[in-house]
C-alpha cells in the first residue's frame, strides 16, 4: 500500500457518527405491542434446563419442579367461559360439574431480585404446549399499555383465546393500574386463560429480602384465590461468583469506543434524563432499536425519584435486549441517593443498579478493542 492511499484511509473513528437517544421519539403502533407480547431477547433461549438453580436454596429446584408441572398441565384444550369445565393447578384433572371449584390457574414467583423469576417465568412461557400466538409474555407496564393503545374490552377480546399469560414486575405501587389490571385478569381467567407473574414490593415496604406475595394477593382482592405463591430464595445470580464491574471510564475512553462501534449510541447522561422525561416508558424498548451498545458520558447521581424510576425502566429494557451499557462520571452504584434506597421504591433502584452493572460487565470488550 502506498503512502498516499494509506493517508487517505479514514480511521475507524471518522467512519460514522454514533447514533443518539436524545435524537429518538418513536411511535409504537398497537399491533406491534401485540407482537411484542414474547419474551425479549435476553430471555429468549433460556429453558428451565438452563436455569442454574444455587445448591443452597433448595427453593430453587423446587421451584423448577412445580413450575414444569404447571406447563405440562396448560396442554390440553382452551377451556372457555367460567361455566365450562377447566383443568386445575398443576393440570389434576378436571371440574366434574359448575359446583365444584377449579383449582389455582395462576402461579406467582416470589423472591428478591436476582433469583432468576424472570428466567423461569420465560421458561414457563417456552414450555406451555401452545402456539406462540396462544401465549403472551409482558412487563406489567406493557400490559397497561396494551389496554390504553387498543381499549379495555379489545384487550380482553384479544387475550382471551391464549392459554397463558405471564406477567413480569407486575406493579404494586400505582393503585389505578393495579386496579385496572386485577380486573383485566379477573376477565381472562374467567375466559379460561392461566396466569403467572412477578412483582415488586409496595412502597413502606423496606429490604429487598423481604417477599412480597402477601401484598400482591392482597392488591389483586378477587384473584388471589387463582395464584399459588411459589417462593425463591436466594442471592442475585448476576454477580454470583463474578468479578467486581469495571469503574467507570474516561469521556475520550467512551467517546472513542462510542464511534468506533457500529450500532453504539453517544449521549451526556443529564441531557438523556431529561429526554426520558418527554418519551412515555412504554415506548423505551423502540427507543433501543437496532442500538448494538449505550455509551454515556458524565453519569451522575439522580436527582429525583421520577427521574429514577424513569432509568429504572430503561435500565430493565437494555437488559432484556443485551445492550451492554459503557460509562463515564459516577459508578452505578452510586446512581440513586441513600433516601432512595432506604424508600418504597428501593427494590427497583437495586435490581437497576444489578442490572446496568452486569451491562457495564458486558461492555468491557468496546474498550479493549
Amino acid at each position: 500500500m502506498s503512502s498516499s492511499t494509506a493517508a487517505s484511509k479514514p480511521s475507524p473513528i471518522a467512519e460514522a457518527s454514533p447514533l443518539s437517544l436524545c435524537a429518538r421519539e418513536p411511535h409504537v403502533p398497537a399491533d406491534r405491542l401485540v407482537a411484542e407480547m414474547v419474551p425479549p431477547p435476553r430471555f429468549d433461549s433460556v429453558r428451565f434446563s438452563t436455569y442454574i438453580p444455587d445448591p443452597n436454596q433448595p427453593s430453587q429446584m423446587e421451584a423448577v419442579g412445580v413450575l414444569e408441572s404447571f406447563a405440562a398441565g396448560l396442554g390440553g384444550a382452551h377451556a372457555s367461559g367460567a361455566g365450562k369445565a377447566r383443568r386445575g393447578f398443576l393440570g389434576f384433572g378436571r371440574a366434574k360439574a359448575p359446583k365444584v371449584p377449579a383449582g389455582p390457574r395462576g402461579v406467582y414467583l416470589d423472591g428478591g431480585y436476582g433469583v432468576g423469576k424472570t428466567h423461569l417465568l420465560a421458561s414457563l412461557w417456552h414450555a406451555t404446549p401452545a402456539e406462540p400466538s396462544l401465549k403472551a409474555f409482558g412487563t406489567f407496564v406493557e400490559l397497561t399499555n396494551l389496554v390504553g393503545a387498543l381499549g379495555f374490552q379489545q384487550t380482553v377480546q384479544t387475550l382471551s383465546g391464549h392459554r397463558l399469560l405471564c406477567i413480569d414486575e407486575f406493579e404494586l405501587d400505582d393503585p389505578g393500574d393495579t386496579v385496572l389490571v386485577s380486573t383485566l385478569l379477573g376477565k381472562l381467567v374467567d375466559a379460561g386463560v392461566a396466569l403467572a407473574a412477578t412483582s415488586n414490593t409496595l412502597p413502606g415496604k423496606l429490604g429487598e429480602g423481604r417477599f412480597a406475595a402477601a401484598d400482591f394477593l392482597r392488591e389483586i382482592q378477587g384473584l388471589s384465590a387463582h395464584f399459588r405463591p411459589l417462593r425463591i430464595d436466594g442471592e442475585d445470580y448476576r454477580h454470583r461468583g463474578l468479578p467486581e464491574a469495571p469503574a467507570p471510564y474516561s469521556d475520550e475512553q467512551v467517546t472513542k469506543a462510542a464511534y468506533a462501534t457500529e450500532g453504539a449510541s453517544l449521549d451526556d447522561f443529564p441531557h438523556l434524563l431529561e429526554h426520558l422525561a418527554r418519551v412515555h416508558p412504554s415506548r423505551y424498548g423502540a427507543l433501543t432499536d437496532g442500538l448494538k451498545a449505550v455509551c454515556l458520558t458524565d453519569v451522575r447521581p439522580i436527582p429525583d425519584q421520577s427521574t429514577a424510576l424513569r432509568l429504572v425502566v430503561l435500565a430493565d429494557r437494555l437488559y432484556d435486549r443485551e445492550v451492554p451499557v459503557l460509562a463515564s462520571g459516577q459508578p452505578f452504584d452510586q446512581l440513586f441517593s441513600e433516601e432512595m434506597l432506604n424508600g418504597g421504591y428501593r427494590k427497583k433502584y437495586f435490581r437497576a443498579i444489578s442490572r446496568l452493572t452486569a451491562l457495564a460487565r458486558d461492555s468491557k470488550s468496546l474498550v479493549t478493542h
